[in-house]
């Protein structure tokens, strides 16, 4: 059998460097997008809406000379509910349960991210208060690219965050709206929806037009262009980060089906040619079924070819001395979504540092995350797991601190800083705390 993935064993002198090439990957940055980008971003603060209708209409191509004005681009909240009741009942069944576990999940950890206050014995009160952002601008992708589980990710923790204004932009290529997506935003409390895409959406929700308010951050997923247009922005409003292509790494005991195992691989290597799939196992008879079970069922796949591509160039079947050291290899790579497929997954998840997220056990597959356990699917790629974290409420709060200094507390601290600040030289520092004491 020809061989549809690279093999890695971690005993070999050279496992490290080539498991390092494996891994790296570097979003290049294309001058000729960069250079578009910068000219559409330009253009929107400059003309405003006519910048965006000009753009929309060319490059989404809408039908009959396209939108004439901004107005003709809004998506009703009537037409979202359209949307919703004209959906298959099974599909609107799915994504209600979806949202609702999603809504109970990130109720939850707005429970735990709450301010608080402490009074110190003479009388200051230092604390922290937590509030949310007034305005966010949800990215959504159009056309082929359509994922309604990416609306119910993004809107719905802003909604638990107590975002007042969540504004969703979707392309329309060809004036074709994606019934589904509409459905998830009636779903999530999106508050409004402009059928507008690429760079030019991103340059009307940070700087604003003539008829979009300017947004305080912009979270979702997009092409090259957006994410390019997400990059410039940052600064002039927050984002929530500039997303690689999809992983996933699997540490297995040998204990589940290789079927199972080979579809995990699969489910991520299918998204496109530079997605990464990664199996870690100290059983090489387990890592030789896996094998035969990702040539056996690699011609039932639709996006067989995709798949075949993701694999050969980025995926791989590494053979480790035993569970620990698939453990530490794992916390090097910082995947995305982990899955620890093991008859004991909660002793080896003990030992991760480092991951997007966790499935923990045989029955936890990746794609039940992507669509309905209840934490975001909206994850850091690239080993940058090693310090970000899933999207959650917290990207759409904003913490002040608050300090409220005794009369007592002034004549400590006042000479305390003080001290610090003729020592840094500032003496209008210095002298603001001494006029307080006493």
């Amino acid at each position: 059998m020809t061989a549809m993935i690279t093999k890695l064993d971690s005993s070999q002198a050279d496992f490290k460097q080539r498991l390092d090439t494996l891994l790296a990957f570097e979003a290049s940055t294309d001058d000729a997008i960069e250079s578009a980008v910068g000219k559409i971003l330009a253009d929107v603060k400059a003309r405003g809406d006519a910048a965006v209708l000009e753009y929309t209409n060319k490059l989404d191509r809408l039908p009959n000379g396209g939108a004439t004005g901004m107005a003709a681009l809004d998506v009703s909240q009537e037409e979202l509910q359209a949307a919703l009741a004209a959906i298959p009942a099974a599909q609107r069944a799915a994504l209600e349960v979806a949202a609702q576990r999603i809504r109970v999940f990130h109720e939850r950890q707005k429970q735990e991210l709450n301010g608080f206050t402490y009074t110190e014995p003479d009388g200051t009160v230092l604390g922290q208060r937590v509030t949310p952002l007034d305005r966010v601008g949800i990215y959504v992708p159009g056309g082929k690219a359509a994922y309604p589980s990416s609306v119910l990710m993004n809107a719905i923790p802003a909604h638990v965050a107590g975002v007042q204004e969540i504004i969703m932009v979707v392309p329309t290529p060809d004036g074709v709206k994606n019934q589904m997506v509409l459905a998830a935003a009636a779903i999530a409390g999106v508050t409004r929806v402009i059928t507008i895409g690429g760079a030019q959406a991103v340059g009307a929700l940070a700087y604003g037009t003539e008829t979009i308010q300017p947004v305080d951050k912009i979270v979702g997923p997009g092409n090259a262009y957006v994410a390019s247009a997400k990059r410039r922005v940052f600064g002039v409003v927050g984002i929530d980060m500039i997303a690689g292509p999809s992983e996933i790494l699997i540490v297995a005991d040998g204990s589940t089906d290789p079927d199972w195992v080979a579809m995990d691989l699969f489910s991520q290597a299918e998204h496109d040619e530079l997605a990464q799939a990664i199996l870690l196992c100290p059983d090489a008879d387990y890592l030789a079924k896996v094998e035969a079970s990702i040539a056996r069922l690699l011609p039932t796949m639709p996006r067989q070819e995709v798949i075949k591509t993701s694999l050969g160039d980025r995926g791989a079947l590494v053979k480790v001395r035993d569970m620990d050291e698939a453990c530490a290899i794992a916390n090097s790579i910082a995947a995305e979504h982990l899955e620890i497929s093991a008859a004991e997954p909660q002793q080896w998840a003990d030992k991760i540092r480092h991951a997007g997220a966790m499935f923990l056990g045989r029955f936890s597959s990746e794609s039940l995350g992507d669509y309905c356990c209840g934490p975001n699917h909206v994850l850091p790629t690239s080993r940058t797991a090693r310090f970000s974290s899933p999207l959650g409420v917290y990207d759409f709060q904003k913490r002040s601190s608050v300090i409220m200094v005794s009369e007592a507390g002034a004549q400590t601290l006042g000479k305390v800083a003080a001290e610090l600040a003729y020592g840094e030289g500032l003496q209008a520092h210095a002298r603001s705390a001494e006029l307080r004491l006493k």
